[in-house]
């Protein structure tokens, strides 16, 4: 029996289906993040030199959300540079400044914002983080820290003449602060991504997956 090309053809055209390109598991994954969310943003706790800007950015590019910076934002409200406000105004001055900034982005809309290192101690801003937000605490040792700031001079509170000490000690008295967040993931030298992809895991194990969260103070 001769078969030719045409019937051929048929034939496996009613054997095979057309090939459906399969939504990847990231992009549900994702969008089950940002439906779980309910419309509260994402926010950005832990030390200078963390990497809450680049984490940050990368996450809100993952979660289609637009990115804000809370010392960028509060550099702006001011018209100066945050050592400049630590100078001129001093810090308990910025501290209020940048209370009140976080505070109106966080009623801005959704968006994942990084805050500054200092900014989640004060308690008035972890209720409105809570109330308004999920927390994630990029945690980093003294090591990655010094390695990512001791090139730059924009860090009002490393003025000192042992500015690794001074780490240490943020880092002592911050900590159990940080440990209030509803999610910890260790910022470390590897791949941006891949911080970002336990950003991600982290968050739908506790919007999607029944985690509960810690009780602030």
């Amino acid at each position: 029996m001769v078969v030719t090309n045409a019937v051929l053809a048929a034939a496996l055209s009613d054997e095979m289906p057309e090939t459906v390109t399969p939504v990847s598991t990231t992009m549900i994954q994702d969008a089950e993040i940002k439906a779980a969310l309910g419309g509260r943003s994402v926010v950005l706790v832990g030390m200078m030199g963390a990497g809450k800007s680049t984490i940050g950015r990368r996450l809100s590019a993952r979660l289609g959300l637009p990115f804000l910076d809370a010392d960028t934002e509060i550099e702006a409200a001011a018209g100066m540079s945050i050592p400049d406000i630590f100078e001129s105004r001093g810090e308990p001055d910025f501290r209020d400044g940048e209370a009140r900034v976080i505070a109106r982005l966080l009623d801005s809309g959704q968006a994942v914002l990084a805050t500054g290192g200092g900014a989640f101690m004060r308690k008035e801003t972890r209720e409105r983080i809570r109330d308004k937000a999920v927390s994630i605490w990029l945690k980093a040792d003294v090591d990655i820290i010094m390695r990512r700031v001791k090139r730059r001079s924009d860090r009002p509170l490393l003025q000192t003449a042992d500015p690794e000490a001074t780490v240490g000690r943020l880092i002592s008295a911050r900590e159990p602060v940080y440990q209030l967040a509803d999610l910890t993931v260790w910022s470390r030298d590897v791949p941006h991504e891949k911080i970002v992809d336990e950003c991600i895991q982290a968050l739908h194990g506790l919007l999607c997956g029944g985690i509960s969260r810690p009780t602030t103070g």
